[in-house]
């Protein structure tokens, strides 16, 4: 050991480099073909799931939507305490968040990939699963909350809804015309700008592949959320946008409604090339709202910005989009007269035909 030593100090002397000694690590490293501290996503996935309250919050959310203070509600937990499990599983890719006003909803990231995670489980641990259905059966608590919630928005607005109700046909008539020109071609992928309660997506999800309702308003979709459960609608989903910056892809939806929603929009023209944008090629728009016509309160009481719209400027917002208008359907019947207009995306975009 001490000539080994006065060696290496005589060669450093001498400016002879000499290697470092093995160590272990050297040795361990030459056995395996990778390091034995290569990350996995599988064992950061099952290191997310490692915790009972976060495999709860995962079990809850596969029966619904929730917000962080319904889950802390539901968990007996503080929000504080729900938010930091909650950023963990969202970093873990097994849920996202969908910002509505002041609200941030919960939603499973990848439904199939977390079934398959429990579905693995089931049987191992009959404790855990008593516990996700004591759970699941709290639930009712929060859709108790949340119709009552939408009951007091709806009787706060009823009034000004049936006041402009009463002027035009009956909405049951007006549903069967929308119907109808949806009936020739599949609906596909579904998108209601402007859902507001929700009622296209009741009556048109059952029959979509998928169905997604848009609206503005954070208290319209607590409404619609509320509607739709009622009604055993399970299959769509709600979300917070503006109809002239649509959060959606490309050619995403097959068909689009904008049922009594255009004549709040500042620009229409712009509001229909935003839905053209995500129309896919050969799709269907259908816009329904009122003729042309005079009655100026509407613009004080309701805030619509149009009092209405004529069959020639339709056709040219529709056609500026690369849109073919091919069906145009009046319900008169009150004061106000409502059209239905029909197109079908011819798959040229705008500015190949400005080009041309």
């Amino acid at each position: 050991m001490f000539l080994a030593s006065r060696n290496r100090h005589l060669l450093r002397r001498q400016k002879v480099s000499v290697p470092a000694p093995l160590s272990l690590t050297h040795i361990k490293t030459s056995l395996y073909p990778y390091p034995v501290t290569r990350d996995l996503k599988l064992a950061a996935l099952f290191q997310a799931l490692a915790d009972p309250t976060r495999l709860r919050i995962l079990s809850l959310l596969r029966s619904m939507e929730l917000s962080v203070g319904e889950l802390a509600q539901l968990l007996v937990q503080s929000q504080p305490r729900v938010s930091r499990h909650v950023r963990i599983l969202s970093d873990s890719g097994l849920i996202g968040r969908r910002k509505e006003g002041s609200w941030v909803y919960l939603q499973l990231a990848e439904p199939q990939r977390t079934r398959a995670l429990f579905e693995l489980s089931r049987g191992v641990d009959p404790e855990a699963e008593q516990l996700f259905a004591a759970d699941a059966a709290r639930l009712e608590t929060v859709r108790h909350d949340r119709a009552e919630a939408a009951r007091r928005y709806f009787e706060a607005h009823a009034a000004t809804w049936e006041s402009v109700r009463a002027l035009h046909v009956a909405d049951t008539e007006i549903e069967r015309a929308i119907a109808s020109m949806l009936a020739d071609r599949p609906i596909g992928a579904l998108l209601d700008i402007g859902t507001g309660t929700g009622r296209m997506l009741e009556l048109f999800a059952p029959r979509a592949e998928s169905a997604i309702g848009i609206d503005r308003s954070s208290e319209m979709l607590r409404l619609a959320r509320v509607k739709l459960e009622e009604a055993g609608i399970s299959g769509a989903s709600l979300r917070q946008g503006d109809m002239n910056a649509l959060p959606l892809a490309d050619r995403s939806a097959d068909s689009i409604i904008l049922h009594q929603v255009l004549h709040y929009a500042q620009q229409p023209g712009s509001a229909i090339a935003e839905a053209a944008r995500v129309l896919s090629p050969g799709g269907q728009l259908l816009v329904i709202d009122f003729a042309q016509h005079d009655r100026a309160e509407l613009k004080e009481q309701d805030a619509h910005l149009r009092l209405g719209f004529a069959d020639d400027a339709m056709r040219g917002w529709f056609a500026a989009s690369g849109i073919e208008l091919d069906r145009i359907e009046r319900l008169g019947g009150g004061e106000l007269t409502v059209i239905l207009w029909r197109g079908i995306n011819s798959g040229i975009a705008r500015r190949e035909r400005r080009a041309a």
